[in-house]
């Protein structure tokens, strides 16, 4: 026993000394996994097979800054990157190199999610405007994602920063030709959704989400949703494969020169989801400061079969900073897994920092939300629940600020191991490279 002690004294002290090894990760690996155990009754094993069958969609908009490629104009519609941190992607090619490097330096296979405004036209190809883009614009995004294993590719209509946003409105407008145009464009994103679908063999979750609103106290708060409604139903009118493309419905509390007003409320985008049979999409920054979207997840799953998330971060307002491990992320973490709602809550991240390098940005909000899930998933929750329905509430407490100083963190190397991503800050040593090597050289 003695000698066993010594044997892990010394892989310790190897570990803080000399770096990370694979013998030292599997022997604190050893340590952490009897401790979870004995103490909680939680199997490490089952905990780190479950998280490597959950995906993440990561955003593509944190590498340019939420530019894309179709358009040359400013953001608009409440969206505002800060920033200015050299090395932004400017054309598809560093985009992809981009994506590609975070996901080797994030255990686990994932998704994409893209925006409409990502379409890529070939060289000599007719630009066509957003109301009459096709599948063939992303034919080179389906060869990146199949090249570099993605799960899948989740796709958005860009309802932003387009002249057709009149007087900022788009699905809601009063002009009918505004309307129009929105309306056509979805449908056309329904389309591409269900060619990235097929070529997948995977569902494609596409979400619907616009900006309209007002600045000040509106006259009329109906007439915008009713007219919004209308359009939502002319678009799903059309025929698509329900059980390939999922359509989400996203609401927005507010934002820049929407202070007031939106006509996508978090009221409007359930209703709307439940009544119509499509998907409701909750964004933890799209509500109001004192509200938290971890405690909503446990009442949506009562009422629908699955739901999307936007796990982001806000700082007094809907900032999109990068998620960090912060307790309201672990709360969501936490819903998901308690609910057994892993195959249920798709989950994607978005935030857009420019002040900052990119990749780094990308990395920290994937790692962090996958460290997330692993800390629920350690989680002794049978027991906690078992305490709190027999009203054993100061046993209930102790446990869980027990937990929080379990070791985790070796856990948490062992999967990045076992998945050939870089252990600790290693990644960060690699993102330094590639920053040296790559995106420097970005004038």
């Amino acid at each position: 026993m003695a000698n066993d002690f010594e044997e892990i004294v010394g892989s310790i002290k190897d570990y803080i000394q000399k770096g990370v090894n694979s013998a030292s990760i599997d022997i604190n690996y050893e340590v952490a996994k009897e401790l979870y155990q004995t103490r909680l009754g939680v199997d490490t094993d089952k905990a780190l097979k479950q998280l490597k069958d959950f995906s993440i969609s990561m955003h593509c908009w944190q590498g340019d800054d939420v530019v894309g490629f179709d358009q040359d104009g400013p953001l608009s519609g409440g969206i505002q990157t800060t920033g200015n941190y050299p090395g932004r992607a400017r054309n598809p090619e560093e985009l992809m190199a981009d994506i590609e490097k975070v996901f080797s330096l994030v255990p686990g296979k994932h998704r994409l999610n893209l925006h409409a405004c990502y379409a890529i036209f070939e060289e000599g190809e007719e630009r066509v405007d957003r109301d009459k883009i096709e599948p063939k614009h992303f034919k080179k995004w389906v060869e990146f994602g199949k090249r570099i294993g993605l799960k899948g590719i989740d796709f958005n209509p860009t309802i932003f920063s387009h002249k057709m946003m009149v007087d900022g409105l788009s699905l809601s407008s009063p002009k009918k030709e505004v309307r129009d145009f929105w309306i056509n464009h979805c449908k056309q994103c329904i389309k591409i959704s269900e060619y990235l679908a097929n070529e997948f063999n995977s569902h494609c979750e596409m979400n619907i989400w616009i900006p309209d609103g007002y600045k000040d106290v509106p006259a009329d708060r109906l007439g915008p949703r009713q007219r919004y409604a209308e359009s939502l139903d002319e678009i799903l009118s059309m025929d698509y494969d329900k059980s390939k493309v999922l359509i989400t419905l996203e609401s927005k509390v507010f934002g820049i020169g929407l202070e007031s007003y939106t006509a996508g409320s978090a009221e409007f985008t359930a209703g709307y989801a439940y009544k119509h049979n499509i998907l409701p999409l909750m964004d933890n920054g799209h509500y109001h400061p004192t509200e938290v979207v971890s405690d909503k997840i446990p009442s949506m799953l009562l009422f629908n079969d699955k739901l999307a998330l936007h796990v982001t971060r806000g700082v007094r307002w809907d900032s999109d900073h990068v998620v960090l491990l912060d307790d309201e992320t672990k709360e969501i973490a936490k819903e998901i897994v308690r609910n057994d709602a892993m195959d249920r809550v798709m989950v994607g991240l978005d935030y857009f920092d420019a002040s900052i390098n990119r990749v780094s940005a990308w990395t920290v909000g994937m790692r962090n939300f996958q460290k997330a899930m692993l800390y629920a998933l350690l989680s002794p929750n049978k027991k906690l629940k078992q305490l709190q329905d027999e009203s054993r509430f100061t046993e209930l407490m102790a446990l869980q600020e027990e937990v929080k100083t379990f070791p985790f963190g070796l856990v948490w190397d062992k999967f990045c191991q076992d998945n050939e991503a870089p252990v600790g800050t290693a990644w960060v040593d690699e993102m330094l490279a590639y920053e040296k090597e790559v995106q420097s050289k970005r004038s």
